[in-house]
């Protein structure tokens, strides 16, 4: 009996990386120039990264735009690996591809893609949506509720939000984020930055920052202008860092968690 590959469960290799194939067609862009367009992509796992990145078939790469690099970097990436130079549209993408050393993955090409937000390829996209940052993980929910729950949020004993119309939002791995509607937000408290980040499950946010005094980091505060549709119900709504400030709900203060993001919340 065939078993379906979405059926296949995660597997492991000595190097210490997990992969498992995947059913979207993926395609990937520079400039003009489709460099991957894969309907058997396989995600893979590094044991250091907290996301999941892909890996594609030789047969669906553009490799005739790859060249050995010229310098290729050490400790990146799980094992011994071979890289290559993107020559696409414009400069050459130093070190912008990649190959695993385990057998499990031999033929596969990976492209760099988390973290590498202005180098690497241009655009990616799982069907016809577009997709930033990373691959979204098939093992993680990100699920936004409305809420009829009583949320504070304080800052240096300054009470800053208060609502009863919160959405909750919930998403594997992380505290819940709880999502404010501007008018029960003192906006004025606070003063727009131009810092900007982007999520493969909301979208792209744009953040304001503490205008009072205290140790209280920067960018503490953000909003989804547009958010993706899986979670359009959070649109123009806040949310604070739960790692930075103090939040009540329903009468019990929380306490404030140690997340991936605690590291690069510095005042």
């Amino acid at each position: 009996m065939t078993t379906h590959p979405a059926a296949r469960s995660v597997r492991t290799t000595p190097e210490g990386l997990m992969w498992e194939p995947s059913e979207r067609w993926v395609r990937g862009r520079k400039g003009d120039v489709t460099v991957v367009d894969s309907r058997h992509p396989v995600l893979v796992w590094e044991p250091h990264l907290p996301v999941p990145q892909y890996a594609f078939p030789r047969a669906d790469v553009r490799t005739d735009l790859l060249h050995p690099a010229a310098h290729p970097p050490t400790g990146t990436h799980t094992g011994s690996q071979i890289f290559y130079d993107l020559h696409a549209s414009g400069e050459p993408v130093v070190n912008a591809a990649w190959t695993f050393p385990a057998d499990d993955l031999a033929g596969h090409i990976a492209f760099e893609w988390f973290r590498r937000w202005d180098s690497g390829l241009d655009h990616w996209y799982e069907e016809e949506e577009e997709i930033f940052v990373h691959p979204r993980d098939p093992h993680k929910r990100v699920d936004a509720m409305a809420s009829s729950r009583h949320v504070q949020v304080g800052i240096g004993g300054t009470l800053v939000a208060d609502t009863v119309r919160p959405v909750l939002l919930f998403e594997t791995s992380l505290p819940t984020r709880y999502y404010i509607p501007r008018d029960d937000v003192r906006l004025d408290l606070f003063e727009p930055t131009d810092h900007r980040t982007a999520c493969p499950y909301k979208g792209r946010a744009r953040y304001w920052t503490w205008r009072g005094e205290g140790d209280v980091p920067r960018n503490v505060l953000w909003s989804y202008p547009d958010p993706l549709p899986a979670v359009a119900v959070v649109q123009e709504l806040f949310a604070f860092y739960n790692e930075a400030v103090d939040i009540t709900v329903d009468g019990r203060g929380e306490e404030r968690p140690v997340t991936p993001f605690t590291a690069s919340l510095t005042s």
